[in-house]
């Protein structure tokens, strides 16, 4: 018996396949959060809609820190933010301000990852923004949409600015706030995300050393999106990095039931 058909056996009786594999994937994808310094307390959200017509999703249970998340213990939701599935955790107010909003708005925004991280947060608060002036932030320029701060989300008389500010695109900052990513998977979500933290850190450094910063000059720019485009049309885009790092981090599926 392989993998795969160990971890369907531990599948609830109520439960399709494709929803414990999206819980599963969705949890590795915190623990991974984690080890990469990328959490903030108890508090963010990365958010994973499951299959049918109602657009409920998971998202993590209030109050657990991102290491005792597991494919149990993920939160499944409606648009309103309510438990469809009896869990007895809560869930954030603000987390459900947020991810409502876009999986309700955006057909391919099957994961939404938003964080506080230091460096995305510190971007977030400049005027300018992200530049594109580096490896990582020339492969989001024309990708990245902002939204204006409105204190903390907890009005859901936010959510259609928050749509219209995200539009189509996949990358979302929040100004005086931090990151949001919408993406149709996991591991592309991932990847995304890893690109913009990566951008923003690089900007937090540079922007801390003396001298003036090199611009990447315009026609590079135009020509960046289409070299990176085979990243984004693989048969399973950022699946290879996300695999990898969850390599690294020993984060095994078969501990995350």
């Amino acid at each position: 018996m392989d993998l795969s058909e160990k971890l369907q056996r531990l599948k609830p009786e109520d439960m399709s396949a494709e929803e414990w594999q999206l819980r599963l994937e969705l949890a590795a994808c915190y623990r991974l959060f984690d080890w990469m310094g990328w959490t903030e307390l108890i508090y963010n959200h990365i958010t994973l809609r499951v299959p049918g017509p109602e657009r409920h999703y998971l998202i993590n249970p209030y109050g657990l820190w991102y290491t005792e998340i597991t494919a149990s213990n993920l939160v499944k939701v409606n648009l309103g933010g309510e438990p469809v599935d009896g869990s007895r955790f809560p869930v954030n107010r603000a987390g459900f301000v947020i991810h409502s909003a876009i999986h309700a708005a955006r057909e391919d925004a099957h994961c939404i990852i938003h964080t506080h991280t230091t460096a995305g947060a510190a971007v977030s608060c400049k005027k300018d923004g992200l530049r594109f002036d580096n490896f990582y932030s020339a492969q989001l320029d024309g990708r990245i949409a902002y939204h204006d701060f409105e204190g903390v989300t907890t009005d859901i008389g936010e959510q259609p600015l928050l749509v219209k500010s995200l539009g189509g695109k996949p990358v979302l900052i929040l100004r005086n706030h931090g990151l949001l990513v919408a993406c149709p998977s996991v591991p592309e979500a991932f990847s995304t995300y890893w690109t913009l933290q990566r951008a923003c850190e690089i900007q937090v450094a540079t922007d801390s050393m003396r001298g003036e910063n090199l611009p990447v000059t315009q026609r590079v720019l135009d020509a960046t999106p289409a070299r990176v485009e085979a990243f984004r049309t693989a048969p399973r885009p950022g699946g290879m990095a996300f695999d990898g790092a969850l390599r690294r981090a020993d984060i095994r599926y078969e501990h995350l039931v």
